[in-house]
């Protein structure tokens, strides 16, 4: 990196938190993409404690030189790794370049998401899981529907997720380019993107088979995806009421998905559903409770 965008930003003027910088130079005939756009560096400024609401940015020039400057918190990285959300800053964070590194401690938060430790694993799993059994559910709607595009593209989605759970059980981090990562474990996820994809047969046809398999996964995977959920379900007596589970901070990355996993739980007999009665007024309201 030139030493003109090497300056823009010292560790002194870095802000409050701030552990260390990475740039990235995106060369001329590579792809703009979402935080590149048209920049020709992308600088993230990586801050501990720092609030989504506190994290900024700013676009500059530097000599000829544009770039866009990033202040991201350590903890919104993590999520991102969690999630599967926000890709391209967990891929440039990972792949930059160290412009500079307060007492080693942004490499040594990179080292540890790059070591994509079992925790973590264990989370973005179940996470991706989520992902694929909803997206996998409105595929089955759409093929009911006879709208086969929509149907298509869920699949699609819907392979996505499942290849991205084998790459998590390998040990491996999923990046964006999931099927360049995927192609070399000779997996059945692989097979099924090109039954998909390169199939003679009418697209209702090979929509229906990748449907198939992907019910044979979702019974098959099912309690070990879900571990985490089920174990905290399991760690007390009391049932689980669903606004309990929805504040538990180990379940804050899969909070909108909370619901649709409890449900499929229930329906497939690896968790419980037990009612709480309260009463109200004359009458008296029934609460549905969870646990393992």
């Amino acid at each position: 990196m030139e030493t003109t965008i090497f300056s823009i930003l010292d560790e002194e003027k870095a802000g409050h938190g701030a552990i260390g910088a990475v740039g990235y130079h995106l060369d001329q005939a590579g792809f703009h993409d979402s935080l590149l756009h048209d920049f020709e560096y992308l600088i993230m400024v990586v801050h501990h404690g720092l609030e989504e609401k506190e994290q900024r940015i700013e676009h500059g020039m530097s000599g000829d030189s544009s770039y866009q400057l990033l202040h991201v918190g350590t903890r919104e990285i993590e999520r991102g790794i969690l999630t599967g959300d926000q890709r391209d800053s967990v891929k440039y964070f990972l792949h930059g370049e160290i412009i500079w590194d307060i007492e080693g401690k942004l490499t040594n938060f990179r080292s540890y998401i790059n070591e994509f430790g079992e925790s973590m694993k264990e989370r973005r799993k179940l996470k991706e899981f989520a992902k694929f059994l909803k997206v996998y559910g409105e595929a089955k709607r759409y093929t009911a529907e006879q709208d086969l595009l929509d149907a298509y593209y869920c699949v699609l989605q819907a392979l996505k997720h499942y290849a991205r759970l084998e790459l998590i059980e390998q040990g491996i981090l999923p990046e964006s380019s999931v099927w360049e990562q995927v192609r070399p474990l000779n997996s059945v996820v692989y097979k099924l993107f090109d039954e998909l994809t390169e199939n003679s047969e009418t697209l209702e046809q090979r929509i229906q088979l990748v449907l198939l398999a992907c019910e044979f996964t979702l019974a098959s995977k099912m309690a070990d995806c879900c571990e985490l959920l089920l174990r905290i379900l399991g760690s007390r007596k009391e049932a689980w009421s669903i606004q309990e589970l929805v504040q538990n901070p180990e379940l804050e990355h899969v909070r909108d998905e909370l619901p649709l996993l409890l449900r499929k739980l229930v329906a497939r007999s690896l968790a419980q559903e037990i009612t709480k009665a309260h009463k109200e007024g004359a009458g008296e309201r029934r609460e549905l409770r969870y646990r393992a």
